[in-house]
């Protein structure tokens, strides 16, 4: 038999909700460096000659100064200016560029969460117990793993590189001056790319083990499911009670109902309905109370004790008791059906009274259509 304490049932939508506002959601560390390092070396491959271009003229700017100059605090002020002129936007350029990947990098596992309850001081964070159950879990033991497969790959990857561009940089000296810095740059640019291109596995691997460990600590047991559900909803026996309650009121104004009806109709065995029909009021005749087995003997008790007639037509009351709520007028199809069983009432109280002749006995093949037959 399962435990009920054992964590096995999907988080509830308020569990994951009340978990989001606690900053509890699934991120993954690798993909957002992995976003950084790729768009950073690929910012340097397409912006890196302006980048250098920038530094070249702030450096010969500023390395070409008179003494004069460097005395006059005008012509200092100016050279900042042209530094900074110079070399703001590529810079910028760069940075915004890195900003955004880092952002998207953070959130595109688990999606934008913004909350200050993540961030608050806890308890846990600074538990001995609860650090040694960390320096000595599941999750470190992967972190580990990453580490080394990190270290791994990367490693091949700068052996790549360099194993790709060493002619290229052995010959740089053979260059013309600044073109060989530029191209050193431009080398360095690509060797950065494949380095970086290393880290796609492991960011790939982290994704869904990060989503994994992120359900598995969100599981909960049924017995939580259960005070949840009782939290949010009220308790099962209490509502269980007030639905109980409610049933007998009904059922007792019902009961009450049944007196004034024109007609009670009968399974005879298991459904009772009983009919009432205003004709200066209500359009249809109107269904004051209906019950199954006990309380169809109920109704049928009272009606015998009030002189209500009772007519046995099975199928007729099994199509009033399915299609009507109590209270209400019955269905335009069952019309003409319940239209004869009120004429033969009718006319057996008139014969009762002395006042006609006695009826027919009442049809049992009644218009009923087929989609109200029960």
């Amino acid at each position: 038999m399962a435990d009920s304490n054992e964590k096995t049932e999907d988080p509830t939508a308020k569990k994951q909700s009340d978990a989001k506002k606690k900053g509890q959601i699934a991120r993954s560390r690798e993909l957002a460096t992995t976003f950084v390092l790729i768009s950073s070396a690929l910012t340097f491959i397409f912006m890196g000659a302006e980048i250098a271009s920038a530094l070249f003229e702030v450096t010969q700017r500023t390395f070409t100064l008179s003494r004069d100059e460097t005395y006059d605090f005008k012509h200092m002020f100016q050279a900042w200016g042209f530094a900074f002129e110079t070399i703001s936007f590529p810079v910028l350029a760069y940075m915004l560029i890195v900003t955004i990947a880092g952002i998207y990098g953070n959130i595109a596992l688990g999606g934008y969460n913004f909350t200050w309850q993540g961030a608050a001081p806890k308890a846990s964070k600074i538990s001995p117990i609860a650090g040694f159950k960390r320096m000595f879990g599941m999750n470190s033991l992967v972190e580990l793993l990453k580490a080394i497969a990190k270290f791994v790959v990367v490693a091949a990857m700068a052996y790549v590189a360099l194993v790709i561009f060493r002619d290229e940089a052995l010959h740089l000296d053979m260059e013309l001056y600044p073109l060989n810095l530029f191209h050193a740059l431009d080398l360095i640019s690509w060797a950065f790319l494949l380095m970086c291109c290393a880290l796609i596995p492991i960011a790939v691997f982290d994704v869904p083990y990060q989503h994994y460990k992120h359900n598995k600590e969100m599981k909960m047991s049924l017995q939580e499911v259960k005070e949840e559900r009782k939290n949010a909803e009220g308790d099962p026996q209490v509502k269980g009670r007030i639905r109980k309650l409610q049933y007998q009121a009904a059922a007792n104004r019902m009961m009450q109902e049944v007196p004034n009806a024109d007609v009670v109709v009968t399974n005879p065995t298991h459904y009772s309905v009983a009919l009432k029909y205003d004709q200066n009021g209500t359009r249809a005749p109107v269904l004051v109370a209906k019950g199954v087995d006990e309380m169809a003997m109920h109704i049928r008790k009272i009606a015998k004790g009030n002189d209500v007639p009772i007519v046995a037509s099975p199928m007729l009351a099994r199509a009033i008791y399915y299609s009507t709520e109590a209270e209400h007028e019955i269905p335009e199809k069952l019309f003409m059906a319940v239209a004869q069983v009120l004429a033969y009432v009718y006319q057996l109280k008139a014969y009762n009274k002395g006042k006609g002749k006695k009826p027919p006995p009442l049809r049992k093949d009644l218009p009923i259509p087929p989609e109200l037959r029960r």
